[in-house]
């Protein structure tokens, strides 16, 4: 086989890029379906087989090299409304990209959070790391503070609590919903969910009526936001990471207990 030749054999690109520590499966997926991966100076395809110590692979214009020690690095960012949760964006609009560009190491975000929305948000270079968090079998939780106007109901709180038709028709799992704050034409409550759909905290606002003035979410599993200010990143202290990766496996642990019973 020519050297310039994807090997027939091999790995899912999408893992070798998470291999590299560049980025999740997930959000490898997305850079190829932008057309920002490259295999041999051609744009990449979704479950395209590689050899990564022979074939050359461009991330985003950056190559990726096996042999390379990449540090891992674990970084919470609040992020502010305005923002786009992506790396670069062909519209023009800012990116979470411009608030770690100082990190020691590119890192990519662990999910996302809609422009509209501000607060904490997790970013690695772990790929696998990331895979465990975002991954739905694991459901870490995510914890919201939620303003809405002009009022709400004890029917609605419920509703939320329970679970809600969205407007793609999918059922949202059981979420807890309290009240914090109740003045003239404002409502300030949290809200802990334990999925992550689509901009899932204010479809769900929607579906019952309530008009979201303010999203911000202060907590992942057992990282939270705490007094980082807007625009600013930390790196997750050994505690904090020892808590997320102790979180998943609890959690992995339990699928795996009921997913054995018969």
């Amino acid at each position: 086989m020519a050297e310039n030749q994807t090997s027939a054999f091999g790995i899912r690109i999408q893992k070798a890029i998470s291999d590299a520590g560049v980025a999740s499966r997930r959000k490898a997926e997305e850079l190829i379906a932008q057309g920002l991966v490259t295999v041999n100076g051609r744009k990449a395809t979704i479950g395209q087989k590689v050899n990564p110590r022979r074939d050359m692979i461009v991330v985003d214009g950056v190559k990726i090299d096996p042999k390379e020690k990449i540090q891992k690095i674990y970084v919470a960012l609040n992020k502010p409304r305005g923002f786009v949760t992506t790396m670069s964006d062909e519209m023009g609009r800012r990116c979470v990209a411009e608030l770690v560009a100082d990190t020691p190491a590119r890192v990519y975000p662990i999910g996302r959070l809609d422009r509209n929305s501000e607060g904490l948000l997790l970013l690695t270079n772990d790929g696998e790391f990331a895979n465990i968090i975002m991954h739905p079998r694991f459901h870490v939780s995510k914890v919201y503070r939620v303003t809405v106007r002009p009022d709400i109901k004890d029917e609605q709180v419920v509703q939320m609590a329970e679970g809600v038709r969205l407007d793609d028709g999918y059922v949202t799992a059981p979420a807890q919903v309290v009240v914090l704050e109740k003045e003239q034409g404002r409502v300030v409550m949290q809200v802990t969910i334990n999925e992550g759909k689509n901009r899932q905290v204010r479809r769900m606002c929607e579906a019952v009526g309530l008009e979201v003035a303010r999203l911000k979410r202060i907590a992942v599993g057992p990282v939270r936001l705490g007094m980082l200010q807007p625009g600013q990143w930390r790196m997750l202290t050994a505690q904090e990471l020892t808590a997320l990766k102790s979180t998943a496996g609890s959690l992995e642990a339990g699928a795996a207990r009921k997913g054995g019973r018969r």
